[in-house]
């Protein structure tokens, strides 16, 4: 078989979880017939019918509202809300009752849903097509957030989110859909990738440490492999989960290289990265030999199409933060 992509992977978990489990719904935007936009739910509604892989009206807090009813009444509903920044429209939903239902009810009422949403650039989208709201989520108690970089990690993150009995934010790089893993999807299992919660270091380094998720952990090791030149030997760790946080991981990491590094697509002020940088600098000050910087977006609204190059992080950009990491101590 073809080496398998991020889309035949997310695919493959999908898949799965509705065989293996018949409270598992899929439903969203033209996920049936057509597939969903990116070809992720393609074939499912074919193999499982309507009822279980249901196309919706364009209305994204109707979507996400019906996911709260469905998983009150026993259903763990897998919602796509389209694109990242289509997805604000239900964000009332999210933050007022799939975030609060459980503490609302004293634990007794679980709603087990999974949101999957596509975002991030590097896609030649447009405006509302290519944003990273990462925060919104991650701030909001009461939600898991993850993000897949990697082929396996698309199959074994959303296997365990569709199967959480919490409600998963799960964000979809979509420059990464088409990346791809040598092993076919019938390779993949669930039980070999590490739980949400758990960050991965993807490259081991003594100069500095680079911490990173979704779209930006390709950049990060293509800067990772530049750096060589400069004499710089840098560890890359890929979050994958930003709620829960892996404190131990990432500090692991950076206690050993002493410096740290950032990098996010989405604009810096109150960024993920902020939390990250404030986390690292309270639990390893006495270790650093230099402020903790960020490499993100700028703070602007995502910019048309022929100039995201310069918006997103770059592995010069990325490099250029390194060389300011105080060496001359």
């Amino acid at each position: 078989m073809s080496a398998a992509t991020m889309v035949r992977a997310l695919n493959a978990a999908l898949r799965d979880s509705l065989r293996e489990d018949a409270r598992v719904h899929i439903l969203g935007e033209d996920v049936g017939t057509l597939g969903g936009v990116f070809r992720v739910t393609d074939g499912l509604a074919a193999e499982f019918g309507a009822q279980r892989c249901l196309d919706t009206p364009l209305a994204e807090a109707g979507i996400l509202g019906t996911a709260v009813g469905m998983a009150m009444y026993g259903l763990r509903p897998v919602v796509e809300l389209q694109f990242d920044a289509f997805a604000y429209p239900a964000f009332e939903q999210l933050a007022s009752h799939v975030a609060k239902m459980r503490n609302r009810t004293a634990g007794k009422t679980t709603l087990p849903i999974t949101i999957r949403i596509p975002y991030g650039g590097g896609v030649g989208g447009v405006e509302h097509h290519s944003d990273s709201s990462e925060a919104y989520y991650a701030h909001t108690p009461g939600l898991h957030v993850v993000t897949p970089a990697t082929v396996a990690d698309g199959y074994g993150l959303l296997r365990s989110a569709i199967a959480s009995d919490d409600p998963v934010v799960f964000l979809e790089p979509k420059r990464l859909y088409w990346s791809t893993d040598e092993r076919s999807t019938d390779d993949f299992s669930a039980a070999e990738v590490p739980p949400i919660g758990r960050a991965v270091v993807r490259r081991t380094g003594t100069s500095a440490t680079l911490l990173t998720y979704g779209p930006s952990l390709p950049v990060c090791l293509q800067a990772a492999a530049a750096a060589r030149s400069e004499g710089w030997d840098l560890a890359v760790v890929d979050l994958r989960s930003l709620v829960p946080f892996d404190d131990e991981t990432v500090c692991e990491a950076v206690r050993a290289t002493g410096r740290a590094v950032v990098v996010h697509e989405a604009a810096g002020f109150g960024g993920v990265g902020a939390e990250i940088a404030a986390r690292v600098s309270e639990r390893c000050f006495h270790h650093l030999a230099a402020p903790v910087l960020r490499v993100t977006g700028f703070d602007i609204p995502y910019p048309p199409p022929m100039l995201e190059h310069h918006y997103l992080p770059s592995v010069d950009r990325i490099l250029d933060a390194v060389a300011r990491l105080q060496w001359e101590q």
